[in-house]
């Protein structure tokens, strides 16, 4: 019987579908394995090419795999597409892989360290914060101006001016709204105290990373940049050039006519 050369993995929640072909691309693997059981299918496979999607999940399983040997490879789902064949489903997705993963033009994403995710937890957490204080900053706005009450414009202004309007007793807010609005700006105040600490914990971070160092020493790049770009690029050569760099982050070079 022929080794296996390569399988695709459709990524799920509980059940995921394999797909896996010899050296002469014949189908010699396709079932579904749930959760539990995905490792242990893995590690009855002599060394081979694994190919997955670049999703939830994909860089927790890559590190698993490559624990047991394996080659894994982790692609974006644009270059997944045009193998599929007939519908959409996992069977299909898993075959489409494996065909991708093979490819020789197929671009792979490098697979991040646990500590780089960590550091990714960080930075979305805090944008999240980020959002959140907004979306209450407008909310707060929002609900004021069905008084008649308008908060400046920025939000430091904004924050600024809540306390003095919540305290004026001359404004005609009714004590309901008053109450309701005053929790409101405990929340903006709580998210605040989120942010800084999130904030500091970066600092940190970006003191202890040499490599974040070295991007500090660019000028306008600072911690929180750089913990960021550290955290999502494992190798700087996966780039051919800055300018794909800065494509790939989505800054595009002005055009010069």
């Amino acid at each position: 019987m022929s080794l296996i050369k390569a399988i695709g993995i459709d990524l799920a929640k509980s059940v995921f579908s394999i797909h896996g072909v010899d050296t002469h691309d014949k189908c010699k693997l396709r079932k579904t394995v749930k959760r539990n059981k995905l490792l242990a299918e893995i590690a009855k496979l002599n060394p081979c090419i694994i190919g997955m999607e670049a999703c939830s999940g994909a860089h927790y399983w890559a590190r698993e795999f490559t624990k047991l040997g394996h080659d894994v490879r982790i692609m974006a789902s644009k270059f997944v597409i045009p193998y599929r064949q007939n519908e959409k489903n996992d069977a299909n997705d898993a075959e489409a892989i494996c065909e991708a993963v093979t490819r020789p033009k197929t671009r792979f994403v490098t697979i991040k360290s646990e500590e780089q995710q960590a550091v990714l937890c960080l930075h979305r957490i805090r944008q999240g914060a980020i959002k959140d204080r907004t979306a209450l900053i407008n909310r707060l706005r929002g609900l004021l101006a069905e008084f008649g009450i308008v908060m400046p414009k920025g939000r430091y202004p904004a924050q600024h001016a809540i306390t003095g309007i919540l305290e004026d007793a001359e404004n005609n807010l009714p004590f309901l709204a008053r109450e309701l609005l005053d929790e409101l700006w405990q929340e903006i105040k709580g998210l605040n105290q989120q942010i800084l600490k999130h904030d500091r914990k970066l600092y940190q971070l970006a003191n202890q990373m040499n490599a974040a160092k070295r991007l500090m020493s660019i000028p306008g790049v600072g911690e929180i940049t750089a913990t960021a770009v550290v955290a999502t690029v494992s190798d700087a050569k996966d780039f051919d050039t800055s300018r794909a760099f800065s494509a790939w982050i989505g800054l595009v070079p002005r055009q010069k006519n």
